[in-house]
This record gives C-alpha cells, structure tokens and sequence, in this order.
C-alpha cells in the first residue's frame, strides 16, 4: 500500500469516527460539493461558537449558544459534538460548573475539525 492509499486510508476511517457519514449523505443528497460546504461551515461555526461561550456570563445566553451548536451538529452528523454540546447546555442551563463539559465540547470540535481537514485537504 502507498505512503498516500495509507493516508487516505487513515483520513476515511477518521472522517467516519467522527461524523456520521450515513446521516451525512442523506443531508447532502450524496452530494461531495455539499457536503464540503456543509461541513467548512460547520467547521467554522463551531469554532467561532466555543470562542463566544468562553466570552459570554449570562447563563442563558451561554446555554442558548450552546443549544446552537448542538443543533449545527446533529445537522451534519457530528454526534459526539451534540452530545458534548447538550450537556454543556444543560451546565449552564441549571448554574452548574461548565469547565468539563466545555473541555469536551473542545476536544469533541477540534476531533471532528481535524476530520473534516483531513477528508478535504485532499481534495485540494
């Protein structure tokens, strides 16, 4: 196998741990141009989202930040980022500390970034 089917190879398989590729599909109507259009927005807007949690006091504002996230995240199939996102909600819905679950939420998001650049970088 070459240097570049093992990259390709290890790109797929973290792509597939990390989004639900069938889910993913039926939102894009198998469409690989949507799908790279979805995915770099989300991959955007999660990044920007986690920054505005960490900036914001307001338990509701910070809850409702995160309930975006979360829906962004079932959109695209990235579960284990709704779920992070969901308890972070939850967190700062009921006043509770959110350090953990913003810190799972992070690992979640740049898990699921790193996919998201790896599928993509090679189709540049």
């Amino acid at each position: 196998m070459s240097i570049m089917e093992q990259y390709e190879q290890r790109a797929s398989s973290a792509f597939a741990s990390a989004i639900d590729v069938v889910h993913l599909n039926r939102q894009t109507m198998g469409d690989r141009n949507l799908e790279h259009e979805v995915l770099e927005l989300f991959r955007r807007q999660a990044r920007v989202l986690l920054f505005r949690f960490e900036a914001l006091t307001s338990p509701s504002e910070r809850a409702d930040v995160a309930h975006t996230l979360k829906g962004s995240a079932r959109g695209v199939g990235a579960n284990r980022v709704a779920f992070a996102a969901d308890e972070l909600e939850r967190s700062a819905k009921s006043g509770e500390p959110t350090g953990r679950a913003l810190a799972e939420l992070a690992e979640a998001v740049a898990e699921v970034t790193s996919a998201i650049e790896l599928r993509f970088g090679l189709d540049h």
